[in-house]
């Protein structure tokens, strides 16, 4: 929600205004990287002191990447790559990954934002306090194209580790022995103030290899909009006088994968279907099917169909091609506009495609400004994936004030990018494969 419902159809030098007292993003930034002692040297993240991050959590595993800032997008994270216990090396993941737009439509029709390309999110960076950064260190990001170059510098970067609970738990088959870890994260993110919304951008990259990309919107709902007296807003406060307008966030991430350090990757999507008994059986039967994804795809999640991105130039182990599978979040597609109604785009790299809608590139006459226009039969030799959840927010009581934090997002699994569970026990590392009982 935004400023008084009659200034809806502000400016990006109006939200400019607003955002004065704001540091905003930037290319540069200043403090120590997090930093682990580890036993033998390892390739670092391709940038400088300055923009790196590295962090070995507690169980073992370290991430690396680096990370700027733009003034649009925000936090730009780049050169991902993991590194469990039992790898000599780290395994590159992702060349780029970042947010590409902020699609948010009211539902009276009464006015749509782009947040990351009208609205300023980028400029938005606000300072953070220690607490809200829990054992962590707060980075300052210095930005390009400051609005307000008298406070160009913000505290607006936190990496920190946390618990996730149980990462696995068995119990050895004498019974008499279990064996569990807890697992441990760790977490990147910023807060980016766009008009009463505040949203908090969180990067989690779990030890077991996993990647969960979050975005959480808290703040205030709008005071200037309790006027939906037209069947599309909730009551709140006293009675049934003010009516909080409903609206939706479509929000969008860009992954560009660098598996195994090649931009060359394979898409591959799996459809499982159930068949009714078989004469003598005692259950339904289930055939999964994969189908190669050679050719631009707009996708839409479904029961029992997920998609991956398979190395061109990798193998585990176990002499399987290392894959991400990716693992979609609840969501609520909006159907109102062509590039909100799938779920996931995977389209051909252009370096100038860089936002799902309002691409602020110009890339020549005729090229589409949302992904959906990308989508064109063009071959898949380097694709780039295009992920889109959706929540409509119907206000309610429990909003105000302040809203609690209601979060989207999804996440990106290995598939056989290790030989074993990367946090296997020792006592257990010869069970690979057909495990017999002992």
């Amino acid at each position: 929600m935004r400023v008084n419902r009659n200034s809806r159809a502000r400016s990006r030098a109006a939200v400019g205004l607003s955002a004065l007292a704001l540091a905003a993003g930037a290319t540069t930034a200043a403090g120590p990287a997090v930093a682990q002692p580890r036993s033998a040297p390892a390739p670092a993240a391709d940038c400088s002191a300055a923009y790196r991050i590295e962090q070995k959590l507690a169980t073992g595993t370290t991430w690396r990447m680096c990370w700027h800032y733009e003034s649009e997008a925000g936090l730009v994270l780049e050169h991902i790559s993991y590194q469990p216990p039992g790898e000599a090396a780290p395994i590159k993941v992702l060349s780029t990954a970042k947010l590409a737009q902020i699609d948010v439509p009211y539902d009276d029709g009464s006015v749509e934002y782009s947040d990351l390309t009208g609205a300023g999110f980028g400029q938005g960076l606000v300072d953070m306090v220690p607490a809200e950064c829990p054992g962590g260190s707060i980075k300052t990001v210095k930005v390009p194209e400051a609005w307000d170059p008298a406070h160009a510098n913000v505290k607006g970067l936190c990496t920190t580790t946390r618990s996730r609970g149980h990462a696995y738990r068995m119990e050895a088959d004498t019974g008499n022995k279990v064996f569990q870890q807890q697992g441990k994260d760790l977490l990147i993110y910023t807060v980016n103030k766009v008009g009463w919304y505040e949203y908090i951008t969180e990067w989690r990259f779990q030890d077991d290899g996993t990647l969960n990309m979050n975005v959480g919107a808290t703040g205030s709902l709008s005071p200037g909009d309790y006027d939906a007296g037209d069947g599309r807003g909730w009551p709140l406060g006293k009675g049934a006088k003010d009516y909080a307008t409903s609206h939706s966030h479509n929000i969008f991430w860009r992954l560009n994968f660098d598996l195994d350090g090649s931009a060359k990757a394979k898409v591959e999507q799996y459809d499982s279907t159930v068949s009714p008994p078989a004469s003598g059986a005692e259950a339904p039967s289930k055939k999964t099917t994969v189908t190669k994804v050679t050719k631009e795809l707009a996708g839409d999640a479904k029961n029992s169909r997920w998609w991956r991105l398979v190395s061109n130039s990798g193998k585990n182990k176990d002499n399987h091609a290392r894959s991400y599978e990716l693992v979609p979040g609840a969501t609520t597609k909006y159907l109102g506009r062509a590039f909100t109604k799938h779920d996931v785009y995977f389209t051909e790299y252009n370096k100038c495609e860089q936002f799902a809608s309002d691409n602020l590139r110009n890339c020549g006459a005729g090229h589409g400004k949302s992904v959906d226009k990308w989508v064109d039969g063009q071959t898949l030799t380097h694709p780039v994936v295009w992920v889109n959840v959706g929540f409509h927010h119907i206000a309610r009581d429990e909003d105000q004030q302040p809203m609690p934090v209601h979060w989207q997002g999804f996440s990106i699994a290995p598939r056989d990018v290790t030989a074993m569970n990367p946090l296997t026990p020792p006592e257990l590392a010869d069970q690979n494969g057909h495990v017999q009982p002992r």
